[in-house]
């Protein structure tokens, strides 16, 4: 990956137009292989402060299928990383000059990788308190590391993590008797 800034701006609400737009880019491309096309990440928790950066989550049909069509997303402006650190996953970015404008992880439908992302989503959304505290992690690592992408991530690891294991525990935690 190329070098780049890490800026954390206040929530944009453009941010769920652009991923509209990017996901209609997306199924054009993917056609029936997109099963469902989810926004991810940051900028789809309603307030949270973020790297302005749309992240989507697609759940394939068949994830080698997705080796097929790499010529047809780079006609569309997205780079394709293969699995880039995540057995099973297919990432894509794409880029507008030096900004980052969108990352896509697709992994094949029903598979934990996709629980697991869309938990920790669904969990900031729900719970206020914890998003403020990501939002406020990730403004001081931005702070701390404004041209160090690889520290920043590092610095929320924990942080995501453990979020990551509430929201699965929750989601998996049978319901309280009425």
């Amino acid at each position: 990956m190329r070098p780049r800034n890490v800026r954390v701006v206040p929530h944009d609400p453009t941010w769920k137009e652009r991923f509209e737009s990017e996901a209609a880019t997306l199924r054009s491309v993917l056609g029936d292989e997109a099963l469902a096309v989810h926004h991810i990440g940051s900028t789809s928790v309603p307030g949270l402060a973020a790297k302005p950066t749309i992240d989507v989550l697609i759940e394939a049909r068949e994830i080698g299928e997705l080796d097929d069509l790499v010529g047809a997303m780079a006609e569309k402006g997205y780079e394709a990383w293969g699995e880039y650190g995540i057995p099973g996953r297919r990432f894509f970015t794409r880029d507008r000059g030096a900004a980052r404008i969108a990352n896509v992880h697709v992994f094949e439908a029903g598979t934990f990788e996709v629980e697991r992302h869309l938990a920790f989503r669904d969990y900031l959304i729900q719970d206020p308190q914890t998003a403020r505290a990501y939002g406020d992690l990730k403004e001081e690592l931005a702070e701390r590391f404004p041209t160090d992408i690889e520290a920043y991530m590092e610095g929320k690891d924990a942080f995501v993590k453990e979020t990551e294991r509430e929201a699965l525990s929750r989601k998996h935690s049978p319901k309280e008797a009425s």
